[in-house]
């Protein structure tokens, strides 16, 4: 923090370090008071009520064109399961990005709000009938199949004269991500075909004997929250090795290649982010070299970044509920807690929650914020630095909150899913309502 002395008044006012995690167009207008994209936080709550989820619409625009701009001569695929409302897939579309869905839902949605469904990627380890229904009647450009018992049911539903296009999603066995439970790249968890025992040359093999599936690239995703370059160099050299050998036996030179995403990003202040321009640099060089290597055109590449476009736009803002101490410890309590953001709960992720609305001259203390949901685990940032005299009715702030949290939500207590909060040039406007008790009601039809 900053320190100005006055004679008639001491302020604090955020540093740059401190803001690092926030939007580029964060400010602080008067100690304590933030505002994102010209909008005063403390005010968004009191109109829209807590807790809320604002989403800053310049700060997606800004990253989805610094990715293709990092990647001029990719194709970048916004990953939807990191946050999905009509008004993102249009600001997607817009910035001319592609989609990755993973649902019928996420594809239906999109679709009707007027994206190309020609822009748009199917994944998903266990796809419905619906979700292949709903994904040929539409027109999806590509199918990416995760099993082998999915090649048979598309190749049916697609029919004898039909025509798809798909990708094989390959676990090149490399273990990357920030928590055990989002590692997808190794051979003991659910997604993709093994390289290492065959089953995904075995596929490819059964894809190639179907007229009506044309396969143009192979897919893979390492995990999420990755930081480090290495496991996509890694994961370049392996995914060549297997297109070569595909070459070698079948003929074929497969024009895409998906590294798929997992680009991961800093939650608190200080914390490494993955380098995009040096991704992009490295990732396109050890690609040219590898297929100069093998003898093979060099593909198109493909990425599917989610959580490294919406992440950094998003805030959470809760009111504080009560404030208890026990022993060494100080829970505030807020508002919402793990039916809003159940990240802290399944992988430990670390937030830094900021007291926003009012300034305070207070010193900072640890303190751990919680939910108000009857769980232990309940708990959203463990041992953060607040103002000593943080008390019931104050407003937090919680910066990074815009993946992953309202797509991961759940009526839990059933007290109702925030509503999202869209911010730009001095304007605040309701994206997605708050979930009411009439909405909860409704879907409870008999007795």
């Amino acid at each position: 923090m900053t320190t100005v002395h006055d004679p008639a008044v001491t302020t604090t006012t955020a540093t740059a370090d401190e803001l690092s995690v926030w939007p580029a167009s964060t400010t602080e207008p008067h100690p304590g008071d933030l505002a994102v994209a010209g909008v005063p936080l403390a005010g968004v709550a009191d109109r829209f009520g807590t807790p809320a989820y604002v989403l800053d619409e310049g700060e997606v625009r800004e990253r989805c064109r610094t990715y293709r701009n990092a990647f001029p001569d990719a194709e970048v695929l916004y990953a939807a399961k990191a946050f999905l409302c009509r008004a993102m897939a249009h600001w997607v579309d817009d910035e001319g990005l592609g989609l990755d869905v993973c649902s019928a839902g996420e594809l239906e949605l999109a679709v009707t709000t007027g994206f190309p469904p020609e822009r748009i990627v199917l994944h998903g380890n266990a796809k419905s009938p619906h979700d292949l229904e709903s994904a040929l009647r539409l027109g999806v450009g590509r199918i990416v199949i995760d099993s082998p018992s999915e090649i048979a049911r598309l190749a049916a539903a697609v029919g004898p004269h039909g025509h798809q296009k798909v990708m094989v999603r390959v676990v090149p066995a490399i273990s990357a991500g920030g928590h055990e439970k989002i590692r997808t790249g190794t051979d003991d968890q659910k997604f993709g075909l093994s390289i290492s025992d065959g089953y995904a040359q075995h596929a490819i093999a059964r894809i190639l004997d179907q007229p009506q599936l044309e396969l143009t690239g192979l897919h893979c995703h390492l995990g999420s929250q990755i930081t480090s370059v290495k496991p996509y160099l890694a994961a370049v050299r392996r995914m060549v090795g297997l297109m070569a050998r595909l070459h070698e036996q079948h003929g074929i030179a497969l024009p895409e290649l998906d590294l798929g995403g997992g680009h991961g990003i800093a939650y608190r202040p200080g914390e490494q982010a993955l380098d995009l321009t040096t991704l992009a640099r490295k990732v396109r060089a050890e690609l040219i070299e590898a297929c100069a290597a093998a003898g093979l055109t060099v593909p198109r590449l493909i990425i599917e970044p989610g959580r490294a476009i919406a992440g950094p736009a998003g805030i959470a803002l809760y009111r504080v509920l009560a404030v208890k101490r026990t022993g060494a410890h100080t829970f505030v309590a807020v508002d919402g807690g793990m039916s809003d953001n159940p990240r802290p709960a399944l992988y430990g992720v670390r937030y830094a929650p900021r007291l926003i609305g009012r300034h305070s001259a207070a010193d900072k203390t640890a303190m751990t914020v919680v939910g108000r949901h009857c769980e232990a685990g309940d708990v959203l940032a463990t041992d953060v630095e607040l103002p000593a005299d943080v008390h019931p009715g104050d407003l937090l702030a919680v910066p990074v909150a815009g993946a992953y949290h309202l797509s991961m939500a759940s009526g839990y207590n059933l007290v109702g899913r925030p509503p999202v909060v869209a911010v730009d040039g001095g304007r605040a406007r309701l994206l997605v309502r708050r979930e009411s008790l009439d909405d909860i009601r409704s879907r409870d039809v008999g007795l």
